[in-house]
Formats: structure tokens, sequence, C-alpha cells
């Protein structure tokens, strides 16, 4: 018997025919083989339902390949002595069972063949070719560095480094030129206009006729308030009544004064409009018993009273009050609390891999989110009620898809769109072999 560690330098060789043709060859080190008609398969095989989508028909473990089959599988093995089908292997015992497979491990002699309807694997172990020395040119056919140079791309390169490095450096060795000085009468316009160049000083000669001018302007300023100090201080002031009366006669010739006329009989503007002394002695009748002139307030009119004759109350603002039926509570505002009943029927469920009941009681556990929904749009429209039937099917996962609304009698599209959203992220306890189709019927009315 050969050892593992012998094994591992071995080939396994595995052929696929198919009506008698080969269909295809591979040669494989240390890694598994699958099988199926998935595309990651080592072998991709045509769709048929003695297969799964992917089967590890042959398993590298601890450097020794181990063939790996099933009850539906057909074949046979040479085990160095002789050749056993896999029936005879499964009924002696040769082959490890694990779960409802069997593990043959292989010796390095093994070959056989395995039987998948038309399709048939044959197997062996084969020692690897040697490797092909690869081939060597001669010395003077071998290229280098130089000779794939291309020489005149690398002078013309070489010439531009060196003119560039030169001229850098001259750059750098030169010394700055000085900056040139400008006067300050070849500054641009735009330099006076900022201030930057002092205003010229007026000539002494201009401010010596400046200072003598002004001081010809003091001198009768100077002659007048001496003349004003030369009169005499002992003259006699003016008695009080002649200087009031002399105010008063200067004052009544200006302004509104002068409109209005005088209260002692002179004439004036207002005197002419309402004609001379006969308008005023009206003006005087039609006024006389008229209280004088002050601030209408409450207080005031209160006291007093109306001067037509008339009885009368006068009342200010603070007084003033309404009257009704006294303070007014609105309250709180509150919304209406709008509530909706959901029924759920029997559902249809077309396979026996699901429990009707179970799926029932999974169903009745969320139907507050299916009441959620309903009881969102009874509140736009309180005789909303009718029937919906939801369409979906139970993925191997658990998981819902292809969820579809296939009644809705209640002639609003928002509720079944909000129970799609619900059924969505279920995940049920169950995992079928397949997909399970399930019409979920929910029945909706209000309460009340």
């Amino acid at each position: 018997m050969a050892s593992p560690q012998s094994q591992q330098n071995k080939l396994l060789r595995v052929g696929i025919l198919q009506g008698g043709r080969i269909l295809d060859e591979r040669h494989v080190l240390r890694d598994d083989v699958t099988i199926g008609h998935d595309a990651k398969n080592t072998i991709v095989l045509p769709p048929s339902e003695d297969l799964p989508a992917k089967f590890a028909i042959f398993e590298n473990r601890n450097n020794q390949y181990q063939l790996v089959f099933d009850d539906t599988m057909q074949g046979r093995v040479n085990l160095g002595s002789s050749d056993v089908d896999f029936d005879r292997i499964r009924k002696q015992g040769l082959a490890q069972e694990r779960g409802t497979n069997y593990v043959l491990p292989l010796q390095e002699t093994a070959r056989g063949k395995v039987e998948l309807g038309d399709v048939t694997l044959f197997f062996q172990f084969i020692t690897p070719p040697a490797a092909a020395d690869r081939p060597v040119l001669p010395a003077d056919v071998q290229g280098g560095f130089w000779k794939s140079m291309d020489r005149v791309f690398f002078g013309i390169l070489a010439v531009s480094l060196f003119l560039h490095f030169a001229w850098g450096a001259y750059i750098v060795s030169r010394d700055p030129p000085p900056e040139p000085e400008l006067a300050l009468d070849e500054l641009e316009d735009r330099f006076v206009k900022a201030n930057i160049i002092p205003q010229k000083l007026p000539e002494p000669e201009k401010v010596a006729e400046a200072t003598q001018a002004a001081a010809e302007d003091s001198a009768p300023k100077e002659e007048k308030k001496a003349a004003a100090s030369d009169k005499p201080a002992d003259s006699k002031p003016q008695d009080a009544a002649q200087r009031k009366a002399e105010i008063a006669k200067k004052v009544s010739g200006k302004g509104l004064l002068k409109i209005l006329g005088s209260s002692g009989g002179g004439s004036g503007a207002f005197a002419d409009v309402l004609g001379g002394s006969t308008g005023g002695s009206e003006i005087a009748n039609a006024l006389q018993g008229a209280g004088g002139v002050g601030v209408a307030t409450s207080d005031a009119l209160g006291a007093s009273g109306p001067k037509g004759g008339g009885a009368g109350n006068v009342a200010g603002i603070g007084d003033l009050g309404t009257s009704g039926g006294g303070k007014v509570d609105l309250g709180s505002k509150k919304e209406v609390e709008v509530v909706g009943r959901v029924k759920d029927a029997t559902p249809e469920v077309e396979s026996s891999d699901v429990d009707r009941d179970a799926l029932a009681r999974y169903v009745k556990a969320r139907l507050k989110a299916i009441q959620n929904c309903y009881e969102k749009e009874l509140k736009r429209n309180p005789s909303l009620k009718g029937k919906v039937v939801v369409r979906f099917n139970i993925m191997p996962t658990g998981r819902t898809g292809g969820i579809e609304v296939e009644e809705n009698t209640l002639g609003n599209e928002a509720v079944g769109s909000c129970i799609r959203t619900v059924i969505r992220s279920w995940v049920f306890p169950f995992k079928p072999d397949d997909e399970v189709p399930v019409a979920y019927p929910f029945v909706f009315s209000p309460a009340g």
C-alpha cells in the first residue's frame, strides 16, 4: 500500500465521456473535484434531477484523495486485486458512511469510473510529466540593455539634459541687476493724486502780504470798541414801564398778533375778514357763555359736565368692559382615534413541505403590522373595507419572494403596497427544499 506522502506527487486524471465521445480531460493536483450544473464547478455537467448544483466527488484530505458517492450513483473501482462495484462497496462496508454519502479512500494505484446518467467519469492517478527545459538562445543572439536602447534617442536626451543643467547653473551664478532709482518728478500722475508727493509750500512774500491784510481788517474793529468805551457811563436807565410799552408796540405789528389784531380795538386781518367791528361783536356774542380752553380729559368732562345743556357721562377706556357668558374653554386639540379590524382566512399552500397551521400562527402573530397599514388609510376614508389576497413564495432560505397583490376589493392601492412591504421582511422558521407558493387572504372592516 502506498503512503499518502507518495500520493501527493501524483496527478488525478479525470476524463468525461458522453455517448462514447470524450468531452473533456482534467489533471488535478491536491485540489477537490466538484461536478454539477453550476458554472463554478471543476466539471460542469448538464442539469440533472439526480445531481445537485454542486457535488464534491473527489476530496483531498491529508494529501490523499477519497471518492464520494451516494445511493443514486453507479460505478466500479479497481482496488488493486479486483474491480468492485458501488453496490458491493455499500454492502460490505468498504466505504465510510457520511450522512447519505459514502466515502472511499483511494490509493495511487486505484482507478475506476462513475456513471451519472449518460455521462461517465473515468479516473486514475498518473505521474506528472517532467518539466521541459526552457530553450536558451546563443550568446551572440541574446540582447542586452545597450543593444535594446535606441542610440539616437539616447544621444538627444543626453544633449538636452546637459544644456538644461548648464543654463540653470549660468542663471544661478549671475548677480541680480540693480533696481533703478526714480526722482519725484518721474513718478506717474496716479501717485500724485494719491497725495504721495507733498504739495509745495507758499512763497514767503505771499505769506507776508496775507499777514498785513489781516492786520488792516482788525484795525477798524478795535477803533469801534474804543469809541464805545468813550461814551458816558452815567446815562439814565429807562423806566421799566416805558420799556414794556415800547416792546408791546413793536410786537403787536408782527406775526400772528398782526393777523388777529389787538384786543384794544385795533384793526387786523382777522377783523377785515369778519367785517370790521361788527363781525367782532357777532363772534363775541356767539362765544358768550363758553368756558376757557382746556384739555378734554375724562376727569374734567365728568366734573364740569357738558356745556350744551344736555345730560351725559364720559367714560375712559379703562372703564369700558365686555359683557357675556364668561370664559369659554376650548380645551386641547385631540386626534380622533380610528380603529380597524383585520381577519386572516385559511391560506392556500401548494406544497406539503410547509405546515399550513404553523404558517397561520406565524402570520397571526404579525397581524398588528397588517392592521396598521389598514388603519393608516381608514383615517382618510372611514368607510374603507374589503378583502386583500396576497400571493408570495416561501424560499428555501425561509424568506419571501415574488410578492404580488392578487385581489384587492378595498379600492385602495396604498394598503396593498404597505402589506407587500411588511411581508417582504418576514423570515419563516421552516426551510422548504424548493419555492412554495402561498396565497394569503386578509379581510378588513372598521371597528365600530
